[in-house]
């Protein structure tokens, strides 16, 4: 798939919110990013098996999740981890969308897998490695897919912002953004979860918001924490990573909750939706 090239913006930025100007509603599937209710996205970090993945995709739809996430390719720090099952994961998590209902968003590295990931899945996610990934980038947003696209460990809110625009102007129109923290000088967690860029970003731009509070988190204990402080300050949506075997999660073990906990986690943020007026 060629992505065509983006013209020049002379004028407003398709990302900004014009004065008077709504949040615009995301869909995906029947999911919709944006509006009164507050999504719930669940799932594993890595697809590691056809078991594992309809496992837990019943499990997060049994306990009020409204979308699946999974990995079918992982960046990795080291090239020596688990880098994911590829294809075969993407048939996977069709499967388990199939039997579960669910629609799923999975990540995609390589700007000659788009058109691949965007024949199956229901989103796209571009991670935070690849927030500037400036040809990955106009791909998806050719693809016709609606896209997550997470903020880089060390991404302002300007250059966020401006790799979103490289997907509107190559011509998408459905994008989320995704706050999953940023590096700073304080290791008690893995990053800094910047609620205030959801404030910043409900300001700047009229598309959705959601916080991925475990790779804030970084560490199972927090994930409720930040997950219930995001919904309070106005996120559209949560990415939360769950998995029924978490000691022997071949990715991010440390963060990843067990079903039962994602279930507390949805249960709690529901008061709190409906405190400020939404629902979950």
């Amino acid at each position: 798939m060629s992505a065509p090239q983006p013209d020049k913006i002379t004028g407003t930025p398709l990302v900004s919110r014009q004065d008077g100007q709504t949040t615009t509603v995301v869909p995906v599937g029947d999911v919709l990013f944006g509006g009164e209710k507050v999504i719930i996205i669940g799932g594993p970090c890595a697809v590691e098996g056809r078991d594992q993945i309809t496992r837990l995709a019943a499990e997060v739809a049994s306990k009020g999740g409204t979308m699946l996430r999974g990995g079918a390719w992982k960046p990795r720090t080291s090239p020596y981890s688990f880098q994911g099952l590829g294809v075969e994961g993407l048939e996977l998590l069709a499967m388990a969308r199939k039997s579960s209902g669910l629609p799923f968003v999975t990540e995609v590295l390589d700007p000659r897998d788009v058109e691949t990931v965007a024949e199956v899945a229901d989103m796209l996610q571009i991670g935070s490695r690849s927030v500037q990934n400036f040809p990955l980038l106009r791909e998806a947003g050719a693809s016709g897919k609606p896209v997550l696209l997470k903020r880089g460990m060390m991404t302002t809110i300007d250059e966020w912002l401006n790799a979103a625009e490289y997907v509107l102007a190559s011509g998408g129109k459905d994008l989320v953004f995704c706050e999953r923290g940023i590096r700073t000088f304080e290791p008690a967690m893995r990053n800094t979860l910047d609620l205030g860029s959801i404030a910043v970003l409900r300001e700047r731009t009229h598309l959705p918001v959601i916080v991925d509070p475990s790779h804030a988190a970084g560490s199972r204990r927090y994930v409720e924490t930040l997950a219930r402080a995001a919904v309070a300050a106005g996120a559209d949506g949560l990415l939360i990573e769950t998995h029924d075997d978490p000691g022997h999660a071949l990715s991010d073990a440390e963060q990843s909750l067990m079903p039962a906990d994602f279930g507390s986690i949805v249960d709690s943020c529901r008061a709190i939706a409906q405190a400020i007026g939404r629902d979950l």
